[in-house]
């Protein structure tokens, strides 16, 4: 007899069992006291064992059209990716990075090699001599208006003009001072021609406006009443070969730094005395021409404002080209307004009770001359555009282009 409940199975009867039958569980071990809070195994937190495969993956499209490390490296420091956020994913700089996530994207076929200084692009001779056609055309368009007189003076004038300003265009299209498919459009050229057109101009509607002039349109004489300034022009046509070569060295120095170059902080330090080098080689080919202008055209000298103006629109080429073109169209901007805004103060001074409007600008005039306007305006702009210069043209993908315009 069987000294279990009536419940109770006999080892018989569990032998037999229908083997779906879920079975009793196990009876459990008593839990000893420790004096703690049993612990429940929660979730294994997982951490990222491999985290440049999560930062390959965000940049995707930037690592498979990329033609060299350089510019992956470019465009993670243009989305902030700095040498101290590079050691968080196991690397010394972004520089090292790069390169490990421009291995590892899968290719058909090899792989260019990267970049080298012997690789660097060399001066072209269609550009090149694109660059002189401004400045000669310009040197005759002045010496057309000296030989001639009345109507065929003002048919000469615009004739040199839209010359000028088509070989300007064509200049501007290709080479160091091209700007990219890439960049947008920011319509400074209506602010360009201002500028020049006050160089020529300006000072001399200025001069009249303020001693009650002018009486007549002005003749490219340079007794008229309101005198057309063409050395400032000529200077800043001729200036516009340098410019492209200053440009072109620039270019291509900054992309040698940047293949040899093992950190940004190590690249913008490098590429900053070659910045101001390179500003500082315009400046002096600027006023060699300025001088050579006024003493062929026998015009008084106007250092200081074609130095500003010419400073003035080269860094706002040399950000465009790189590919930043707010900052140029804003200070251009200001500066065409503040000129505007002092000859429109001038001749509004001459209504009923608005002659308090022309103190400002018969202050300065009377302290610098009729060029102060034009002078203090670009000279201001130029010095905005070069500190901002040197935050931006210093970075690696200002200068990481796969196809080099130069």
């Amino acid at each position: 007899m069987s000294s279990g409940g009536p419940g109770a199975r006999t080892p018989e009867a569990s032998e037999g069992a229908d083997p779906h039958t879920p079975s009793a569980p196990a009876p459990r071990a008593p839990e000893v006291s420790t004096g703690h809070k049993p612990t429940t195994p929660g979730p294994a937190r997982r951490s990222p064992a491999d985290p440049v495969k999560a930062l390959m993956h965000r940049h995707r499209e930037l690592c498979e059209r990329a033609v060299d490390p350089l510019e992956i490296a470019a465009g993670l420091e243009a989305h902030g990716v700095t040498d101290r956020t590079a050691v968080r994913f196991r690397h010394r700089d972004v520089f090292s990075l790069a390169e490990e996530m421009y291995a590892r994207v899968p290719r058909d076929g090899e792989r260019p090699p990267p970049p080298t200084a012997e690789q660097a692009p060399r001066a072209r001779a269609d550009w090149a001599l694109l660059t002189l056609l401004p400045g000669a055309l310009c040197a005759a368009t002045a010496a057309g208006i000296r030989l001639t007189d009345g109507q065929s003076r003002l048919v000469a004038a615009l004739v040199g003009f839209l010359a000028v300003s088509l070989a300007m265009r064509a200049a501007l299209s290709r080479g160091p001072l091209g700007i990219p498919d890439r960049a947008p459009t920011t319509g400074t050229s209506t602010w360009t021609y201002w500028l020049l057109a006050y160089a020529a101009l300006g000072d001399g509607l200025l001069t009249a406006a303020v001693t009650g002039g002018p009486d007549a349109l002005p003749t490219g004489a340079p007794d008229a009443p309101w005198p057309m300034a063409t050395a400032p022009v000529l200077a800043l046509a001729l200036s516009c070969a340098p410019a492209a070569w200053f440009a072109h060295l620039f270019a291509v120095r900054a992309r040698r730094k940047l293949t040899v170059s093992r950190g940004l902080e190590d690249f913008a330090a490098s590429v900053r005395p070659l910045l101001l080098g390179t500003f500082a080689l315009y400046l002096c080919a600027l006023t060699a021409l300025s001088a050579l202008s006024g003493a062929a055209l026998d015009e008084p000298s106007a250092h200081p404002q074609v130095i500003a103006l010419g400073a003035l629109l080269f860094l706002a080429r040399l950000l465009t080209v790189h590919g930043f073109t707010h900052a140029p169209a804003v200070v251009l901007t200001a500066a065409a307004t503040a000129q505007a805004t002092a000859l429109a103060a001038a001749f509004a001074s001459r209504l009923p009770g608005c002659g308090f409007l022309t103190a400002p600008v018969e202050a300065l005039v009377d302290l610098w001359g009729a060029g102060g306007i034009q002078t203090l305006s670009c000279g201001l702009g130029a010095l905005a555009l070069l500190i901002h210069g040197n935050r931006k043209l210093t970075r690696a993908s200002a200068h990481a282009q796969a196809e080099d315009p130069c």
